[in-house]
């Protein structure tokens, strides 16, 4: 299993993911995520590896990579689609340094998934820029 990990560019926090992409999916399924390279690795990728999101300099997300396969942009230009499953998975998060398009994740070297809210009393709660300053401060 290997996993990808991509800067969420122009998404503010989880909720605002799920918005984007619950409306993306309603107006063009499967949903998926379009970039212009296809990972090399690709029987690794999709052994169950996950596509996690970098939302304003914290990993806090991550998607199940259900399929990979080719597709075009709006332009018509070829590129890959990531088929995505839409359930998105809130993480504990980590600071990560920006970087452009998409990297390999070893699955040792992933966040974990934020445990539920019984876990963790009143977290998931918070509001999402309180939880992102705690997160960059590493207090959560």
């Amino acid at each position: 299993m290997l996993h990808l990990t991509k800067l969420a560019v122009g998404v503010r926090d989880t909720d605002h993911l799920r918005q984007l992409q619950a409306a993306r999916n309603r107006e063009d399924p499967p949903l998926r995520h379009r970039t212009r390279n296809t990972p090399r690795r690709r029987a690794e990728v999709l052994d169950g590896g996950s596509i996690y999101w970098v939302i304003a300099g914290s990993m806090l997300a991550r998607q199940r990579i259900l399929d990979i396969v080719e597709d075009q942009h709006d332009d018509l230009t070829a590129c890959t689609g990531l088929v995505l499953d839409p359930e998105i998975v809130p993480l504990i998060g980590r600071p990560t340094r920006p970087f452009q398009g998409w990297r390999y994740l070893d699955p040792e070297a992933a966040p974990a998934d934020l445990p539920a809210m019984g876990a963790v009393a009143g977290i998931d709660s918070l509001p999402a820029a309180l939880r992102m300053e705690l997160r960059a401060l590493c207090l959560l």
